[in-house]
């Protein structure tokens, strides 16, 4: 129960301090531009801006790979405890990433044009 409450209250410290890391203003970023390449009828091309994509569309390889490693820990660890959750870790991340990048690859590719 010690254990329980110790690692909560670590848990709500962590929460708290995270805030005060983060950046105040975004003023020193540079901001990106999406476009989408076009080919018109006269076959020249051209790149459309599109909005950004969303952080799933655009990370979604590794998400999708973390998802499935968590997944597989969790089962493994309440099934055969440290050592299951590491060997279900490990089984989670090969199956999700085979599903990942052989099953279901990304059909769309993002194009970032840099301004100079």
């Amino acid at each position: 129960m010690k254990k329980l409450i110790t690692s909560f209250m670590m848990f709500a410290v962590l929460l708290g301090i995270v805030p005060l890391l983060l950046p105040i203003s975004a003023d020193a970023q540079q901001r990106k531009i999406y476009a989408r390449r076009v080919v018109g009828r006269n076959g020249r091309v051209r790149y459309v801006r599109t909005a950004k994509p969303s952080f799933y569309r655009r990370h979604r390889n590794r998400v999708n790979v973390a998802a499935g490693t968590v997944g597989g820990a969790i089962l493994g660890g309440l099934i055969g405890g440290k050592r299951g959750a590491l060997i279900g870790g490990a089984a989670g991340a090969g199956g999700s990433a085979l599903y990942t990048y052989k099953i279901r690859p990304k059909k769309k590719k993002y194009v970032r044009i840099k301004r100079y």
